[in-house]
């Protein structure tokens, strides 16, 4: 008998009567009892504390804020169902820089690997744990194209913003594919060296539109 076959024997014994399983208590905190000034303050700061710069700006001027990020990239990516309203300031007829991802003709590695930048929307964030969630939704794109670049522009709604983690969850489909950013990726080895940059973009900047 190999060892998967014993282990799935073991857990077949354990469940032959067919045991109930006992009501899970869910006495956990469900809001955050926040208003949305409140959430935009707390999201910012955990955000800042995790080495992400971050912007609070009002909607009308989402387009100027991106390309004011984007103005030293020679390149950059975004998903093909990404709000071109977002990108009028960048004169989308005429940028040579952009490039188009979508799960129909996407990006090799190596090409994602010499863009520049990739600006993406958001599906929720958690204020507490100055957390974004993509979930793969059409403004955000495949997981890949979040990961590689080097820079990651990430919009993220005011009304979007839960205030803790369970409230963030009833928000969306966990069946998804769900990518969670707390600021830049980063590491530490044993002596605490910090080391960004090896899991994911060197650099994060969260757009927050109110």
């Amino acid at each position: 008998m190999s060892a998967r076959e014993d282990i799935l024997g073991r857990i077949r014994t354990a469940l032959q009567d067919n045991p109930e399983a006992p009501p899970v208590p869910r006495l956990y905190r469900s809001t955050s009892g926040l208003d949305q000034a409140a959430l935009i303050e707390l999201l910012e700061d955990r955000l800042i504390d995790y080495k992400a710069q971050v912007a609070v700006v009002d909607a009308a001027d989402v387009p100027a804020q991106i390309a004011e990020l984007l103005a030293d990239a020679r390149s950059y990516v975004v998903p093909a169902g990404f709000d071109t309203g977002w990108l009028t300031h960048l004169e989308l007829d005429r940028d040579s820089r952009r490039r188009t991802d979508s799960a129909a003709t996407p990006l090799s590695v190596s090409e994602l690997d010499g863009i520049d930048a990739v600006v993406t929307g958001s599906a929720v964030s958690v204020a507490e744990t100055g957390t974004i969630i993509l979930d793969g939704s059409p403004n955000q794109g495949r997981r890949a194209i979040s990961l590689i670049p080097d820079h990651h522009i990430c919009i993220v709604q005011a009304a979007d913003i839960a205030g803790i983690l369970p409230d963030a969850l009833r928000r969306i489909d966990g069946t998804r594919p769900l990518t969670m950013i707390s600021g830049p990726s980063a590491t530490s080895d044993i002596e605490l060296e910090r080391v960004e940059g090896v899991h994911g973009p060197r650099k994060l900047d969260v757009i927050i539109a109110r």
